[in-house]
């Protein structure tokens, strides 16, 4: 599995992850996100969109990951336990997926909404 390959995986799982949270209405669309979608369907590198809301990040070869999530929440539930719930679903799910590559990640979580 290529270096990219496994970023990318990475993100998607952590992105599955999230949206699987209790609480959690939806990962926070990026930029690039809401510029995609705007773009007509078999345009030249519209292909796979890195998932909205999760930055993954690091600066270098044996460095720990450092993931950022940014999601809006559900108003019913206490967004506190989202967080938390939230970060201890994304270092399960990397520490499933990639035990190497999870020892050691910063995961930081950021709830932008309420819906």
């Amino acid at each position: 599995m290529t270096r990219y390959t496994a970023h990318a995986t990475l993100t998607e799982e952590i992105a599955r992850a999230v949206v699987e949270v209790p609480g959690v209405a939806f990962l926070k669309p990026g930029l690039s996100g809401l510029v995609r979608s705007t773009l007509a369907r078999g345009e030249r590198g519209t292909g796979p969109a890195t998932p909205g809301g999760v930055r993954l990040t690091r600066s270098g070869d044996g460095e720990p990951w450092r993931v950022e999530i940014h999601l809006v929440a559900l108003r019913h539930s206490r967004t506190v336990d989202v967080a938390r719930a939230t970060r201890s679903a994304v270092e399960e799910r990397m520490a499933a997926l990639f035990p190497a590559e999870a020892a050691g990640a910063r995961v930081s979580v950021t709830v932008t909404g309420l819906v």
